[in-house]
């Protein structure tokens, strides 16, 4: 954690785990913003929604992955061909996402995309940055749903993000290159729009997948902890 030197990790307690959707292939979790997807290297990280998940169903795997400070849905296999078949999808990019965040600023534009590719910002890693040359295609739609002013009078604006790739932190970084970065985000924000929230405003509302097994088309939604 390179460009965050003064984190300490303190991932909520409750809810501990909030499973929205469970049968014998997939189940479905609201993870709260805070809490890492899976553990990282050191022995204070090891506490995760990964862990948390197999301490209830031993047979849980990661098949996506939310940024610690994102909150949202996100789904994991519960045997082999699940996993497989969910992999092939996002692979495949058959799914559907839908984000919604709070940006500070005015968002000019009701709809619209932002196609810049990301790399690795590797000296500041984990931070990731829009490189032309060297960059991975990076496309995200977006759509005003709200304005509002705090305190200050300063404007924020409430969009509906859909990330049509699924880039490391595409959004966060999306965001703050057509100058609206998402507010509470301690990597990319500055300093206005970092002290307007104590989280990254940024929350994975809705998933849509093909059942692995019965090849039921299924949407699972939470709703935003901060509209």
């Amino acid at each position: 954690m390179s460009a965050n030197p003064d984190f300490i990790y303190q991932p909520p307690i409750s809810p501990y785990l909030d499973i929205i959707y469970q049968d014998d292939d997939i189940v479905v979790l609201n993870k709260p913003s805070g809490l890492l997807t899976v553990p990282g290297r050191l022995p204070e990280h090891q506490d995760c929604l990964q862990n948390r998940a197999i301490k209830v169903l031993p047979t849980a795997t990661i098949v996506h992955r939310l940024d610690m400070a994102t909150s949202g849905i996100i789904l994991m296999a519960l045997n082999k061909p699940a996993h497989v078949e969910i992999s092939r999808q996002f692979e495949k990019r058959l799914t559907k996402k839908r984000y919604i965040a709070r940006v500070f600023g005015k968002v000019a534009e009701q709809t619209g995309s932002v196609e810049k590719p990301l790399i690795c910002d590797w000296p500041n890693r984990p931070k990731q940055k829009v490189d032309f040359e060297h960059g991975k295609k990076a496309l995200t739609h977006y759509k005003v749903l709200d304005y509002s002013d705090d305190i200050d009078g300063q404007t924020t604006t409430l969009v509906e993000l859909t990330p049509i790739t699924g880039r490391s932190h595409q959004l966060r970084v999306h965001m703050l290159a057509i100058g609206h970065p998402i507010l509470g985000d301690r990597l990319y924000a500055h300093e206005k729009a970092l002290t307007v929230s104590n989280r990254l405003q940024l929350h994975a509302q809705m998933l849509a997948i093909t059942h692995p097994v019965s090849q039921q088309a299924l949407t699972f939604s939470k709703a935003c902890p901060f509209e």
